[in-house]
């Protein structure tokens, strides 16, 4: 699949709001991670927390 087609159809950021130390996601929510490639790579996740 092209990859502006892939940028189209998925995103590339997440914002999830964090409440008592926990992710505040609704009961059916969840995050996953899905890749568009056929052969193993490495894949770098970076988390950028934001509060008081």
């Amino acid at each position: 699949m092209p990859a502006h087609l892939r940028t189209a159809l998925t995103g590339v950021q997440l914002s999830i709001p964090v409440v008592g130390g926990r992710l505040a996601l609704g009961t059916w929510q969840g995050i996953y991670l899905f890749e568009h490639r056929r052969r193993p790579h490495e894949r770098e996740v970076v988390l950028h927390l934001l509060g008081e």
